[in-house]
């Protein structure tokens, strides 16, 4: 098989919302995906935020290459965007290019003002 990456073993210094994509290989029903590289902006104060994110999804016929997917969420970086929409976002980006069984996005973001959110995304139904 033959994969035509545009990004992967190419040398790239700007964010993407490119997510490239490849066959789902046979009996992988997982796949996830944690970094705590996930930067935003407060729309409101302009203070940043950073954010663990935990990207989870159950492949029917396609799965994201890695790299992309690092390179879209370095496109978050100068966003200003609620954390609970940053999930949300996360979310259908990754279930409309994939079109999963199921995608979950869990976003923590780190303690501000003494406090801690953790907001949680879900499209699909599971199938395990």
């Amino acid at each position: 098989m033959t994969l035509d990456f545009k990004k992967l073993g190419r040398p790239i210094n700007e964010p993407s919302k490119e997510l490239e994509t490849f066959p789902a290989p046979a009996h992988v029903k997982v796949v996830t995906f944690t970094t705590d590289e996930l930067t935003s902006f407060c729309p409101v104060t302009e203070q940043p935020d950073f954010n663990t994110v935990v990207i989870e999804y159950h492949p029917n016929k396609l799965c994201v290459e890695s790299k992309t997917l690092k390179l879209y969420l370095w496109t978050f970086r100068e966003e200003r965007i609620f954390g609970e929409g940053l999930a949300s976002q996360i979310a259908q980006d990754i279930f409309e290019k994939l079109q999963p069984h199921y995608c979950k996005i869990t976003l923590i973001q780190n303690i501000r003002g003494g406090l801690q959110m953790t907001a949680v995304a879900e499209l699909g139904e599971a199938q395990l």
